[in-house]
């Protein structure tokens, strides 16, 4: 997704140095594995991964750090609360019924830990017809923005079931590097500016003790 093939380099006190592209630093376990290797990995091994990623690559000075996790609240997200003093958590999540029941779970569960909602992103929010114009609510309608109401919590942006992002993600190349002044790298960078100022928000309150799980 971001045009990133090679293996990670190692400085002299082996740390790794994480790949960069369009002015962001990555790093993933598929890096370090062979393109079709499969993760057959138990909760500690989902842990030391997670670990690995954290301490044993060389950051530097970052703005933020996103992780991308998967879907769900198992062993991987308790790992990373517990392993990073985390500023928040997002959820991400389409707007139909199946879907929005694993996001409520997600919110209990970093509530639980002590990790504040950022808020909630809509994904393939709606389909616009090439031809017509007209939006296709495939997944449903707003879904994502009323669960969000119902918890009290901040809707932060939607993004659409487009052609585009996913030719994009396919070839390396994100919308917003190859036509950001569309209408979808509007909605991300409204996405992103949501969530700043989320932060900001949240950093002028009283800051969070350290958690210990």
């Amino acid at each position: 997704m971001m045009k990133i093939n090679s293996k990670p380099e190692l400085t002299e006190d082996n740390k790794m140095v994480p790949l960069e592209n369009y002015g962001i630093k990555c790093m993933s376990m598929g890096l370090l594995v062979d393109t079709d290797a499969a993760f057959v990995w138990r909760g500690p091994m989902v842990g030391n991964a997670l670990g690995k990623m954290v301490r044993d690559v060389n950051w530097g000075n970052l703005d933020i750090l996103v992780v991308d996790m998967p879907p769900g609240t198992g062993d991987a997200q308790i790992a990373i609360s517990q392993l990073l003093r985390l500023s928040g958590a997002l959820i991400v999540s389409t707007p139909q019924d199946v879907a929005l029941m694993d996001a409520r779970r997600g919110v209990k569960m970093f509530s639980k830990v002590q990790v504040p909602i950022l808020g909630f992103v809509e994904n393939m929010s709606f389909f616009k017809c090439p031809h017509c114009g007209e939006p296709s609510f495939i997944f449903g309608k707003e879904g994502t923005r009323k669960t969000a109401a119902e918890l009290g919590l901040d809707f932060v942006g939607e993004i659409p079931l487009e052609i585009e992002i996913r030719k994009g993600g396919d070839e390396g190349i994100p919308i917003v590097i190859s036509a950001p002044d569309s209408v979808v790298s509007g909605a991300y960078g409204d996405l992103a500016q949501n969530v700043i100022n989320r932060l900001e928000e949240l950093s002028k309150e009283q800051p969070r003790p350290e958690i210990l799980l």
